[in-house]
């Protein structure tokens, strides 16, 4: 701990300089990440970076006093945290392992009092190598291979909580292993097993009195085949109630009176209650375009008030207008026109919540709104250096792909040029693919392109996260094919438009993104002049023989479904196998303690270019890992990948003046 707790907790709101944006600060990571009140309202909890380390801070709002928890060990960062009790908080940590920068958790679970005493590494494999606060010299905790995840806190019992116990397999991997769930102490860190689960990475629901009642996963190597399992009580006999012959659905979470469960229904169009008496489904909220629901909870977090969805501009859907929440959230709505408002969590008397205001060129501002005044105050900016009114707009687009399937995404034009037409653009793909996708927000690599004259086109191509199931699947093992038509009729879309300039298109993307970017150059060669590969597959073969994903059962399973195992066909769909029919110029950014993309990946594709006639541009950096960490590393990658740029379609604010 140390008394110098992270600066400027109350921040004004900045005003307005234009400028360019230099491109550390693009490259930067945010100061701040995380705010969450306690369920008193007696203190913030903020996690933030303080020199190159990110730490826990609690900040007590009656005179702004606090401190720094920092991590035991100096190659280690704070995680995720949760408040779960008046005056504690559970936070994992990161570790960097290795010459790899990129941080990865380590599985443990750590508590601290909220004026910072009483730490305790509570559950890990460390767990047990330390004495903890106990008062005695009892070692209570016991070491664990496994990975601790909270399942709920105990409302009514503030020094314990439940947790689910993933244990470690050689894969590493959670979906190939039984959890059991556990009682555990947030002072020593003893436990006492509630529960087990014979389904595969299962997760475990409790209901509001902190009974676990449900679990729901998979048997089946695939993970798509779902099963739940409910028990009236504690000591009540599990029974499936989803899956197989049943109904299949999601659960969330249980509504006030404890009967009831809010689930994803329908293939995830719709949201659906659950009666545990009747065990029927009734249809709450159905998606009009296809795009997912969230549910958001009450500010007691007993219940649920409304629902957001990610297509286009975020948006709520009230599922009770009468909710003292839905007023609160109209109001803030009223003070903060045209950003994005979440309720990031409140107390439990539901007089003081945490908000994050955002937008697609604000990065957001942590807000403490009280109920009963109706005050908003502004406590952190999460890079108070990026000014809005400096940035790049986002607009969301739809069209339609030549299959006739509804398609959405974003488009972002230079700042003050939005009315010009034929811009250079960049044609940026999302990584995943499955599951993830592209929103309304803030993203530092596009506004690197908008704010130097570039528009940029993203879109959700079919498989993208965010929509329903049916949607999703629709990309299984299509990559390369319908997946990269979307991309493609995305791009023809703009051209058609008149906001893209044929002539001076390059198509970019990390991950997924990268294969698609070298996809995007074979596949149509004469669509593209230049094309940026970070971190990406090009070898669909030897990325089924290479990569941390193999091992693992479910994994493989996983990569079966959605990719395919046949080589014939997996050479078929490979950039690696199409470097003669490239004509575009083409950079390789790749990372040397890559394991998801092992730098194989790149290398394989720098040699078939290069034996083609066309030796790309070659970006390593030997301790990075799957996308670059390091803000020196980004910065010089941002420089780099200007360049490329202005070498391949022209300077992107010069291009802008001339029309």
């Amino acid at each position: 701990m140390n008394r110098g707790w992270l600066a400027m907790f109350l921040v004004a709101v900045s005003g307005v300089v234009v400028a360019e944006v230099p491109v550390m600060d693009l490259a930067r990571h945010p100061t701040y990440k995380d705010a969450k009140i306690s369920p008193d309202g007696d203190y913030v909890a903020v996690t933030g970076i303080v020199g190159e380390k990110t730490v826990l801070s609690l900040i007590r709002l009656a005179d702004k006093s606090g401190v720094n928890v920092n991590p035991r060990n100096t190659n280690e960062d704070v995680g995720s945290f949760e408040w779960v009790a008046p005056d504690r908080v559970m936070y994992s940590v990161t570790v960097h392992s290795g010459t790899a920068l990129n941080p990865a958790g380590t599985g443990e679970l750590y508590t601290v009092k909220a004026d910072g005493t009483g730490s305790a590494l509570i559950f890990g494999v460390r767990a047990g190598n330390e004495r903890q606060s106990t008062g005695t010299n009892i070692q209570v905790v016991t070491s664990e291979r496994a990975t601790g995840e909270l399942i709920s806190p105990l409302r009514d019992d503030p020094t314990h909580a439940l947790i689910a116990s993933y244990p470690w397999l050689g894969t590493g991997n959670s979906s190939d292993v039984n959890p059991t769930a556990y009682k555990i102490d947030l002072r020593d860190g003893k436990k006492v097993r509630m529960s087990s689960s014979p389904l595969r990475g299962a997760k475990f629901l409790a209901d509001n009195k902190g009974v676990i009642r449900m679990y729901y996963g998979s048997t089946d190597d695939t993970i798509f085949i779902g099963k739940v399992f409910y028990r009236d009580s504690a000591d009540g006999e599990w029974t499936q109630v989803a899956g197989g012959n049943a109904e299949a659905f999601a659960p969330i979470q249980f509504d006030r009176g404890n009967e009831s469960v809010y689930a994803y229904c329908k293939n995830g169009n719709s949201i659906c209650k659950w009666n545990s008496k009747t065990r029927k489904l009734d249809t709450l909220w159905t998606s009009a375009d296809g795009a997912k629901g969230y549910l958001v909870p009450t500010f007691d977090g007993l219940d649920a008030f409304a629902i957001r969805t990610h297509a286009g501009r975020p948006a709520t859907a009230l599922l009770d207008k009468n909710a003292p929440e839905a007023a609160a959230l109209i109001s803030v709505m009223k003070q903060l026109p045209g950003v994005d408002v979440e309720i990031i969590n409140a107390t439990r008397d539901g007089k003081k919540a945490i908000l994050l205001a955002s937008g697609g060129d604000d990065p957001g501002v942590f807000y403490l709104y009280e109920t009963e005044t109706k005050k908003l105050t502004a406590l952190l900016e999460r890079r108070s250096w990026i000014k809005p009114g400096r940035m790049a707009q986002m607009e969301p687009i739809a069209l339609k792909a030549r299959d006739g399937l509804d398609l959405h995404g974003y488009l972002t034009l230079p700042p003050s040029k939005e009315q010009a037409k034929n811009l250079p653009t960049v044609v940026m793909v999302h990584g995943g693919p499955y599951g993830v996708f592209d929103v309304w927000g803030y993203d530092s690599d596009v506004q690197l392109f908008a704010t130097r004259g570039y528009a940029v086109l993203q879109v959700n191509f079919r498989g993208s996260g965010g929509y329903d199931g049916e949607f999703i699947k629709a990309g299984y093992r299509e990559w390369g094919n319908k997946m990269q038509d979307d991309v493609t009729d995305a791009t023809r879309w703009a051209i058609d438009r008149g906001i893209a300039d044929a002539g001076r298109i390059c198509i970019y993307g990390s991950s997924y993104g990268g294969y698609a970017a070298l996809r995007g150059v074979s596949k149509e060669p004469d669509l593209y002049r230049c094309a940026i590969g970070y971190v990406g597959i090009y070898d669909l073969n030897l990325w089924s023989r290479r990569s941390d994903l193999i091992g693992s059962a479910s994994s493989e399973g996983y990569l079966d479904n959605v990719l395919g195992k046949d080589a014939t066909d997996l050479a078929a769909r490979s950039p690696v196998g199409y470097a003669d029919r490239i004509k575009a110029k083409v950079m390789l950014v790749v990372g040397g303690a890559d394991e998801r993309v092992p730098k194989a990946q790149g290398e394989s594709m720098r040699l078939a270019l290069e034996k083609a006639g066309n030796p790309p541009e070659w970006i390593y950096e030997r301790t990075e890992g799957h996308g670059f960490y390091d803000e020196k590393h980004v910065a010089d990658l941002y420089e780099k990948m200007l360049a490329f740029l202005d070498k391949n379609i022209g300077s992107g604010n010069k291009a802008v003046e001339k029309k």
